[in-house]
């Protein structure tokens, strides 16, 4: 067993056992108290729910869910592109104005067409 294995089990050994420590010893050291108070829902500062859990909610909460994945994950790749910019030169430039002009059009046409609307 070489050095590069051997490191490799020790990650995976303690990435494995501190989160089991840790669950160990909040559910030992934790306080323990039940009651009715503990088992009632909480929701954003309301102790008794408001509606039911079956509500319908608008497409538009998930339409803005949806965007903000597409632009987060879209500004991910800013990163790699930063770190070369050096080696990428004129081209890497270029590329990078062509990126963030889709990009933009694309905001554009999710703003004109009334997406992030609350109406």
């Amino acid at each position: 067993m070489n050095q590069t294995s051997l490191a490799l089990i020790v990650t995976v050994a303690i990435a494995v056992a501190l989160p089991l420590i840790i669950l160990g010893l909040s559910a030992v050291l934790g306080p323990q108290k039940s009651g009715a108070n503990k088992l009632e829902p909480y929701e954003s500062g309301v102790t008794s729910p408001v509606g039911t859990a079956r509500e319908r909610f608008s497409v538009k909460f998930y339409l803005v869910a949806i965007l903000f994945i597409v632009f987060d994950v879209e500004a991910v790749f800013l990163f790699p592109w930063a770190v070369n910019f050096r080696e990428l030169g004129l081209f890497g430039l270029v590329e990078m104005f062509v990126f963030i002009g889709v990009l933009f059009a694309g905001f554009v046409y999710v703003l004109r067409k009334g997406a992030l609307k609350w109406d």
